[in-house]
């Protein structure tokens, strides 16, 4: 009897320890459907690609960003492969704000888009220099000046906040409050609607102080060289929605 109850103590051991090792060969790990690896942008595909091309490739990647189906890939991969030059193909001025990644919300990869970004996506010397060389000498084909809802810079702005440095780049923002027609009430960050007016209003002025400002821009987007799109993020959904274009 002994014999035979250790062989039955045995076998009871046995059977959990193999559908364990069955259950360990058949479930996917950690890396399993990962998708391939997404090549860089070389400079002949860069260059033959339009800003029409470009734009809709900002806005598929949202699409797969939004749908849960981004490209995915090995970052590092992508970090070696461009090691030796960038070929972007948009330039995107935006908010600092954290829950507004450029990269994650129009699904691009490392070399794919150079990115600007600053509260309340306002224009200045410095950013405007950035973006001629994005596409002036890097070749971008798309300047998109995205904002996004309940933005914080905005809000500070529609509410006249003072403090210290952010002072001055809030008044950069008051040209579009006074676009918002003065029937639209309270005038402040409580109001919902206000907010969101000031917030587009602001991406279609810096669109006309890239042109204004910018020669060297203008006659690429005259030309058909360059693109120039305002959008606005929604960050209850991901949605990017373009305009101007």
């Amino acid at each position: 009897m002994k014999p035979r109850l250790n062989a039955l103590l045995l076998s009871t051991l046995l059977i959990p320890v193999a559908l364990l090792d069955q259950g360990c060969q058949t479930q996917p790990g950690p890396t399993a459907g990962v998708h391939q690896v997404q090549p860089a942008r070389t400079k002949a595909a860069q260059q033959a690609m339009t800003p029409r091309e470009a734009l809709a490739e900002l806005q598929a990647g949202n699409q797969r960003f939004v749908s849960g189906h981004p490209l995915g890939g090995d970052p590092l991969a992508r970090v070696k492969t461009t090691a030796a030059g960038q070929y972007p193909i948009a330039a995107v001025l935006s908010c600092i704000d954290s829950r507004q990644p450029i990269e994650l919300i129009f699904d691009q990869g490392i070399g794919d888009v150079f990115s600007a970004r600053v509260a309340g996506n306002i224009l200045d010397d410095d950013i405007l220099g950035s973006l001629e060389f994005a596409c002036k000498v890097a070749g971008a084909k798309v300047i998109a000046v995205i904002g996004h809802s309940n933005c914080g810079a905005i809000k500070g702005a529609a509410d006249g906040v003072v403090l210290g440095n952010l002072t001055g780049l809030l008044g950069r923002i008051k040209p579009a409050i006074d676009r918002v027609p003065p029937e639209v009430q309270p005038r402040n960050s409580k109001n919902h609607e206000f907010v969101e007016q000031i917030a587009e209003a602001n991406v279609r002025l810096v669109l006309e102080q890239i042109r204004e400002r910018s020669p060297i821009l203008r006659e690429l987007i005259d030309q058909g060289q360059v693109l120039l799109v305002g959008g606005m993020y929604d960050l209850a959904t991901g949605r990017v929605r373009f305009y101007g274009h």
